[in-house]
């Protein structure tokens, strides 16, 4: 189960036949420079290779009309000259004699990609295809996109493999207008765009794609735009809206499938877009969207811009055996036993020999383990060390404010921020509740604090069922690289340390089941620690028009 990746050398051949500054920047290059660049990192290698087949006019008749695939047809036919008058009839796009092939290849890449996904013979995959589709509508050509790539695998999805709930992530810096117009009376997709916008000011112009365009009719609320209206967004931002306005929206439709419309244009160094995300963020927003739908994320090319990181990383070890240590004459001795095997996991950890760990610990030793762990972390080179305590578990009564670790402890009797960096809230009794805490307090408070090392620990009554507690670890990847060391107390489910395995090695997490609201008393109790935190962490300073605390 890894990653399909889906190419066609032939999708480089349509390119602009006349002087076009517009157009110009759709170019071939734009795929070879990303191939090259994958090849450069040895990640091709790493992906199931898929070539390209051309999808069939049937398969393009799932989103367009018949008169417009029979008029992208034509253009096989024409001459320089005709071309460029039909071009001149839509906005931004040019056409080619081999436009209609390279288009057909680029949505056959996106259904491969899908079938390869929902098939099972891989977890997830990019799919590098030109021309881009998210602007195109169902008869018109726009914006450089010729068949809405990413529209017609999500009907795809649904007419051959029965899906019901797709969600479709459009981080592209234009908005996606293509795919809003198909799907937006359509409950089955939920569509989150974020895109420069500007007050309208910024192509494509137009009013639907401000945020108050949310869909109609029974797809009202399947519509989510979140418009830039300045430019030099960057990563914080990023992250900050994934975790406070997609996430929750996202969680709460639990899609089957996520297709994201993968444009590069919002990353810095495009002199269009003008933000300021760094390429490593896109690996973070694609970390966090693996926690969706089993995993199951196809990422599908767009505009011009950055190549993505493919992130990877070695498999979690399992309770290893402790190296030599002073105390082994002790070995029959649990406690000491079990803090043997944590320092020796912590110092693989640290010195980059394995990503991540697991080590069960007994209850009696579970605190005094976790206290070990966290000074060893700070001393063997930990500058910053996060220290997730779930259950029975106090924070180390000497354990000092100096910015270097945050404690956060889910599980306290009361919500209390007895300082900026230790932090207690109740368990939420409802998934809503749940996952408010973890989108609304754990993530940004992690991201903030930019940890090199997290410790989760599941102390006695720690009161998570597994699916929760491997979603914790899955999401606290992210923050830190990878680098988690989980500690579970041995009264736990025997199922738990295989589950926090297969997330820490990179699979999705389990679902959480069926969704229940937050109780008012929980979200009161977020809010209010919310609010005293604010001041000291920017990823909290997240406000609706109307004022209210990560409203988003």
């Amino acid at each position: 189960m890894g990653t399909a990746l889906v190419y066609h050398e032939d999708m480089t051949a349509a390119r602009l036949l006349w002087d076009d500054p517009e157009c110009e920047i759709e170019c071939p290059e734009r795929l070879t420079t990303a191939l090259e660049r994958l090849q450069q990192r040895g990640l091709e290698q790493r992906c199931l290779q898929l070539a390209a087949r051309e999808a069939s006019e049937a398969e393009l008749g799932l989103v367009h009309s018949p008169e417009y695939v029979a008029l992208v047809r034509g253009t096989q036919a024409l001459g320089t000259g005709e071309l460029q008058t039909l071009s001149g009839q839509y906005d931004a796009v040019y056409f080619h004699p081999s436009t209609f092939h390279c288009a057909r290849l680029a949505v056959g890449a996106a259904l491969q990609l899908v079938d390869a996904v929902l098939a099972g013979a891989v977890r997830n995959g990019l799919a590098l295809v030109r021309p881009p589709g998210h602007h195109s509508q169902r008869a018109a050509a726009n914006g450089f996109c010729v068949f809405n790539n990413v529209a017609i695998a999500a009907r795809h999805a649904q007419r051959q493999h029965g899906l019901h709930r797709i969600l479709i992530v459009d981080w592209d810096v234009h908005h996606g207008q293509g795919i809003q117009y198909i799907f937006e009376d359509d409950p089955s997709v939920l569509y989150f765009s974020w895109h420069r916008y500007e007050h309208g000011r910024f192509w494509p112009y137009l009013r639907e794609s401000n945020a108050d365009a949310v869909g109609q009719g029974p797809g009202l609320g399947f519509t989510v735009n979140l418009p830039w209206n300045q430019v030099g967004m960057g990563n914080a931002d990023y992250v900050a809206a994934f975790l406070h306005v997609l996430l929750p929206v996202a969680f709460e439709f639990n899609p089957e499938l996520v297709l994201v419309s993968a444009g590069f244009d919002s990353a810095i160094g495009d002199p269009e877009g003008q933000m300021q995300a760094t390429p490593e963020c896109f690996a973070h927003l694609t970390q966090l969207l693996q926690v969706l739908a089993g995993g199951r994320v196809c990422a599908v090319l767009e505009c011009p811009g950055v190549h993505p990181e493919c992130p990877g990383s070695p498999g979690p070890s399992l309770d290893e055996p402790p190296a030599a240590r002073p105390h082994e004459a002790l070995a029959q001795d649990r406690a000491l036993t079990a803090l043997g095997k944590v320092l020796y996991l912590l110092d693989r950890i640290l010195d980059g020999q394995v990503s991540s760990g697991i080590a069960v610990t007994p209850a009696c030793a579970a605190a005094a383990t976790l206290d070990v762990a966290i000074r060893c972390g700070l001393s063997h080179g930990a500058q910053r060390l996060l220290c997730l305590a779930v259950g029975q578990l106090d924070r180390p009564p000497d354990l000092t404010d100096d910015g270097r670790n945050l404690w956060l402890n889910i599980g306290g009797k009361e919500a209390a921020a007895l300082s900026m960096f230790h932090v207690s809230v109740p368990l939420p009794g409802t998934t809503g509740g749940f996952l408010s805490c973890v989108l609304a307090l754990v993530l940004p408070l992690a991201y903030s604090f930019q940890p090199d090392l997290v410790l989760v620990a599941l102390g006695p009554a720690h009161g998570l069922r597994d699916p929760q507690a491997a979603l914790l670890a899955a999401l606290l990847r992210g923050p830190a690289g990878g680098r988690v060391l989980a500690l579970v107390d041995e009264e736990s489910t025997p199922q738990l340390a295989v589950v926090l395995a297969r997330v820490l090695h990179g699979e999705a997490a389990p679902s959480l089941g069926p969704f229940s609201m937050a109780s008012p008393e929980d979200v009161q109790a977020l809010m209010q620690l919310r609010g005293q935190l604010e001041p000291r962490w920017k990823m909290l300073q997240v406000a609706s028009e109307a004022g209210g605390p990560g409203s988003g």
